[in-house]
């Protein structure tokens, strides 16, 4: 009955048993759409509460996950969709002044594998009901082959020396990588973490909601798009005790001309990661903001992410 998962700005709230029912009733759907084990399941959206549901739903039926980023332009969606052979690609209708559909027109018709497409503003409720047809027995029977070194998520990664490279992870990649970054991080299901970082990138999903689920903490999104204001006042309302950021987040809550109105009493812990973390900005962080004690993890998306990571009293 505790919280699970909690998207201020869509007024979206579910309990374990809530969100564990909602991925069920998803997975089903998938499963209408006649999606299989192995097969590539495109999400490209900001973040929202559905993008959570999609990640567990596809791992609940053994679907491999692509991770699409939001700012891909036509040239790079083509290459993603291409490249990891999407066959249903789920997405918003768009992001920003960005129309995603509009994009898609562009360039489906050189992707041979994509079959099926759902829009998440008005085909989410399709997507569920189309799924009625499916019982219970037959998704326990589809998760009750699925093996855990099996592949289920392709991320790409930055394309600074070309075209992003597909990164595929198994279930156990990424299930143990974000349970140790959990225990390292002395998560309990009495955390609340506010995560304004993006769900497509392992930030999001691995350190967040692989961390989170795997000690029965709450996952809280803040928006599509990062705002400092509106992180502090969901960290205040919510009463976070973890808040994620790369440094610059981190810099913008600080520099906000009213840092010292919100209240963080709730905060311990955190991670910073991203990029390099400058001491001023952690000393900072610590001080000012009362997370004690935040951590910097790094690593890389081909290692699930986390390679190394600091301890609470560093």
């Amino acid at each position: 009955d505790a919280e699970a998962l909690v998207v201020p700005y869509q007024n979206y709230r579910a309990t374990y048993s809530e969100f564990w029912q909602q991925l069920t009733e998803v997975a089903k759907g998938l499963a209408a759409y006649g999606v299989k084990k192995g097969d590539r399941v495109g999400i490209w959206s900001p973040n929202r509460f559905e993008w959570v549901i999609i990640q567990y739903a596809t791992a609940r039926i053994g679907a491999i996950l692509v991770n699409i980023n939001p700012a891909y332009k036509a040239q790079e969606l083509k290459f993603a969709l291409k490249q990891s052979e999407v066959s249903l690609l789920i997405m918003s209708k768009g992001f920003r002044k960005t129309n995603y559909i509009e994009i898609l027109n562009e360039v489906r018709s050189s992707c041979v594998h994509l079959k099926e497409i759902v829009v998440i503003d008005h085909e989410w409720d399709k997507l569920i009901s189309k799924g009625k047809r499916i019982t219970d027995e037959e998704i326990d029977e589809l998760e009750s082959n699925l093996e855990f070194d099996e592949p289920i998520n392709i991320q790409y990664t930055s394309g600074t020396t070309g075209f992003p490279k597909g990164t595929t992870l198994s279930h156990h990649n990424i299930l143990n990588n974000g349970f140790f970054i959990g225990e390292r991080l002395g998560y309990s299901e009495k955390d609340r973490v506010v995560m304004p970082v993006p769900l497509y990138h392992c930030f999001g999903m691995v350190l967040g909601n692989m961390a989170c689920t795997t000690h029965g903490c709450c996952m809280i999104f803040t928006g599509e798009a990062f705002d400092p204001a509106t992180v502090l006042q969901t960290v205040q309302d919510e009463k976070a005790t973890s808040l994620y950021g790369v440094p610059a987040m981190f810099i913008a809550e600080l520099n906000l001309p009213n840092i010292n109105e919100y209240d963080f009493s709730t905060l311990r812990t955190g991670i910073m990661a991203g990029s390099q973390c400058p001491e001023s900005t952690m000393r900072d962080v610590r001080e000012k903001m009362n997370m004690k004690e935040v951590e910097i993890c790094y690593g890389m998306t081909e290692t699930s992410p986390v390679s190394t990571q600091t301890f609470l009293d560093d």
